[in-house]
């Protein structure tokens, strides 16, 4: 009964929002009005984020059932929004209330779809992970159109979009499902490890990437260290206070700025079941800051001290995801069957190890970009580089960043001798990886 009040409620009730390019010299000013609910922040950022656009302030205040958020917002060159389209887009997605995020789902596994089938897998992490998990994905006749890996602590997750060779189109025999899932856990699967790898055939549903991959590494308690872990310099610095004369819990952050940093945080805050009743955010050059006053959504703030040092690793981690670890690899060719399968595999054979990667393809092109380091978490060695170039072209593998990489060859030497066409083959004998099933 209480959920048919507060939608009728929701529905008297529309967000009301107001864009103005006039208020604020260097950025879009987006105000909501709307009542309040759990993850509708979450929402309205995640609006905002997937359209490239930057929050650099934010205030946001939620107090006595109604929202009224203020963002201040620039494009991709630091700019406010010129695009008339784009400002249209945002003002009509938020003002119907589109809630695409299904931020309750909690399955992991195999959703068949008309398009595509998407894959959900979380695991321990380990060198040449993706290498085996594509093998097998080609060995499956699937061809991958689009993935998402994030790797952290020692965890994997990833979210892998694929088609039946052949056909084009989404898988949906059962009994290929069942062999797809067997052979990938199989993969996935660590003697070592405690926990069991994840994966399971859900219902269809939207799915948000980001939103998912958050998800799955939270249910994965990736927020736990392992104990080899390694301090870094740039860790994000949280604390959490008690404010028991406002009866509320507040939490400040302190990292180094990035896109969509906003967003992960509050899909931190969401998944612990946390609301977010006033907050402030600001970004600098290089440092943002956060600041939240918090309770959780039975109405009672952090009351323990187990409680709060489980909100700052959670927290850490959600800023820790998405951290650009090692370095840029971005490959643009011509897209075939079997490419990832191809290319993960000369970068496990060359040592290095992929700590988040996205792959996309889109009218024949493929676009895939690796973050790597060594086995050890190291930085690249330009050699290194400099022998995958070799095999996979100059023109076609982009190195990003500020390696010293060696003058480079001419063009006739830099084409791989080994695999001579590789990016335009048709066939190729690649490396499959046999695991038996326990």
């Amino acid at each position: 009964m209480d959920d048919e009040f507060a939608k009728l409620i929701r529905r008297m009730n529309p967000p009301r929002v107001v864009i103005d390019n006039d208020v604020c010299d260097h950025a879009t000013v987006i105000q909501v009005d709307s009542v309040n609910r759990h993850g509708i922040l979450l929402e309205v950022v995640q609006i905002v984020t997937d359209l490239n656009l930057a929050i650099t302030k934010a205030y946001i205040s939620s107090d006595g059932g109604y929202l009224m958020d203020v963002f201040y917002v620039t494009n991709i060159d630091g700019k406010k929004i010129g695009d008339t389209r784009t400002i249209n887009y945002i003002q009509t997605t938020l003002e119907t209330n589109a809630s695409f995020l299904n931020s309750m789902r909690s399955s992991v596994g195999v959703m068949p779809s008309k398009e595509h089938t998407s894959i959900e897998l979380t695991g321990p992490d380990r060198p040449g992970l993706l290498s085996e998990l594509s093998a097998v994905l080609t060995d499956l006749s699937c061809n991958v159109v689009n993935a998402e890996i994030w790797t952290h602590n020692a965890r994997a997750a990833a979210v892998v979009h694929v088609t039946d060779q052949t056909s084009g189109c989404a898988i949906q025999d059962p009994k290929r499902l069942s062999k797809m899932k067997q052979l990938l856990c199989n993969v996935l699967r660590d003697d070592s490890d405690l926990r069991t790898p994840k994966m399971s055939i859900s219902s269809t549903g939207v799915i948000h990437t980001h939103r998912r991959l958050h998800q799955m590494l939270f249910a994965d308690r990736d927020f736990e260290r392992p104990e080899s872990y390694k301090y870094k310099s740039s860790r994000p610095h949280v604390t959490v206070l008690d404010c028991s004369d406002r009866d509320y819990t507040a939490v400040i952050i302190r990292s180094t700025d990035r896109p969509k940093l906003l967003f992960d945080t509050l899909c931190s805050l969401t998944d612990m079941q946390y609301v977010v009743y006033h907050g402030t955010v600001i970004t600098g050059r290089m440092e943002a800051y956060q600041e939240y006053y918090i309770k959780h959504v039975d109405g009672f703030p952090i009351s323990s001290e187990a409680e709060r040092q489980r909100v700052i690793a959670c927290l850490e981690a959600a800023i820790e995801r998405r951290s650009s670890e090692g370095l840029e690899l971005e490959l643009f060719t011509e897209d075939r069957f079997g490419l990832l399968s191809d290319i993960t595999r000369i970068l496990r054979e060359n040592g290095l190890c992929i700590r988040r990667a996205e792959i996309s393809t889109k009218s024949g092109k493929a676009k895939d970009t690796f973050f790597v380091t060594d086995v050890s978490g190291n930085p690249v060695e330009p050699k290194i580089v400099d022998s995958i170039q070799l095999q996979m072209g100059q023109n076609v593998l982009e190195v990003k960043g500020n390696l010293n990489m060696p003058p480079k060859l001419p063009q006739e030497a830099a084409r791989s001798f080994f695999f001579g066409n590789f990016f335009k083959g048709r066939s190729f004998q690649y490396f499959t990886l046999v695991k038996s099933c326990s």
